[in-house]
């Protein structure tokens, strides 16, 4: 079995793939301090939920968006695994030609989603990521990596209004009953809610003015959140990222 490894900033999502299907999969809170050790009990503890063990995983691939980490799971993989670990990098063959300035800067996981996207819909298409950042990322007809936009996440945007306000509740995010919110909970929520779902279908129109007629797909776990409002994005997928990692494990097998 493969464990796909996705390492957020905020979250980390693993998934644990039998063949091309995914079998399970789970998130944990991102650790930047964690050891190799630390994450192998982390992670053994999440595999037994079901019923998996360490021992039935051959492969790991990896991509982190946390420097510290990556190297801690090529770790993990040599004390307690017999396979390899693939972590997404220069060098590790993708099958997306890099159409950016520097292909060094493109983030791991921004590359692997384009590399998933592309896969699943075959043309020209744009893969809007609701991380601890929103990143926006585009992918050309002949699949070739292009780049795209990056503006500040749902959670952060969010932490910052509240401690920055002294009397701005902490809110969870929820559906707005109405765009005129009657109480400070209601005007949070139709301001985060509706704003980002603004924001997400005006920098997509931007986009798709510069790319031509794209597929326009949401990963994420706080996608579901915004995307019902959104008038641009056409499909959700969660787990589009754990699938851009098996994809490229295979490509490099």
């Amino acid at each position: 079995m493969l464990l796909a490894v996705d390492v957020g900033n905020t979250q980390t999502h693993l998934g644990a793939f039998d063949g091309d299907r995914l079998a399970e999969h789970w998130r944990f809170q991102t650790r930047a301090g964690a050891t190799g050790d630390e994450l192998a009990e982390r992670i053994g503890g999440l595999l037994a939920l079901g019923e998996i063990s360490l021992g039935d995983l051959d492969a790991v691939c990896v991509c982190s968006v946390v420097p510290p980490l990556g190297a801690q799971y090529e770790q993990l993989t040599e004390r307690y695994l017999s396979g390899e670990c693939l972590t997404i990098g220069p060098g590790v063959k993708t099958g997306m030609p890099i159409r950016i300035d520097n292909p060094l800067e493109i983030g791991a996981d921004r590359l692997v989603n384009a590399v998933a996207a592309f896969d699943r819909v075959g043309s020209a298409c744009v893969v809007v990521d609701f991380g601890t950042g929103i990143n926006f990322d585009a992918v050309s007809d002949a699949g070739e990596y292009l780049g795209g936009a990056i503006a500040p996440g749902l959670e952060i945007s969010l932490t910052a209004l509240v401690e920055r306000a002294a009397r701005i509740p902490r809110i969870d995010l929820a559906e707005p009953e109405t765009a005129i919110g009657r109480s400070s909970r209601a005007a949070i929520q139709s301001g985060v809610v509706f704003g980002f779902a603004g924001l997400i279908d005006g920098v997509v129109r931007r986009i798709e003015e510069e790319l031509g007629e794209a597929r326009l797909l949401a990963t994420g776990g706080l996608a579901a959140a915004i995307v019902p409002f959104t008038e641009t994005i056409e499909e959700v997928d969660e787990m589009l990222t754990l699938k851009g990692l098996q994809l490229i494990h295979a490509r490099n097998r």
